[in-house]
């Protein structure tokens, strides 16, 4: 699979199911899987996009290790990226602008449950390496993102 494609499945995913779960590590080492909100930008293959609140635990958990892992995968379970990478963290007014333009409208379990902070950065994910499965056609291709590979 090219990676072009790998994208274009990435996005038609994510715009179908609209959720994902990421899985980050927590303070005490161990993994931390959360259900998120993720976009694409068509202009900016190789990363995806979430929002967080800028006082969150996930937050804290980036600052001290970036590296996290992505599940996505369709309602019938007949396809299902797993993406790793690691997450910058971006407090930039116009790109806040473009993900809530993104994702704005699927955002309502985010701002229920972040009623007392409404500050929120931006997470950016470099994508590192991706597995795309079909698994009820034993279908698997593993694209790598990093520069030589």
């Amino acid at each position: 699979m090219y990676k072009y494609e790998f994208f274009n499945c990435l996005d038609s995913l994510i715009t179908e199911v609209q959720t994902a779960v990421l899985a980050t590590v927590g303070k005490d080492g161990r993994p931390k899987m959360r259900w998120m909100t993720p976009a694409t930008l068509k202009e900016r293959q190789g990363f995806i996009y979430c929002v967080a609140a800028i006082n969150s635990d996930k937050v804290a958990d980036l600052n001290k290790n970036p590296k996290v892992e992505w599940m996505i995968q369709s309602k019938a379970l007949d396809r299902i990226i797993n993406i790793k990478g690691f997450i910058n963290i971006i407090d930039n007014p116009s790109m806040k602008t473009e993900i809530l333009q993104t994702i704005g409208k699927r955002l309502n379990v985010f701002w229920k449950v972040n009623l007392q902070d409404t500050e929120f950065v931006v997470l950016e994910t470099v994508l590192e390496e991706a597995v795309y499965l079909e698994p009820m056609k034993g279908k698997m291709e593993r694209i790598c993102f990093r520069e030589g590979d």
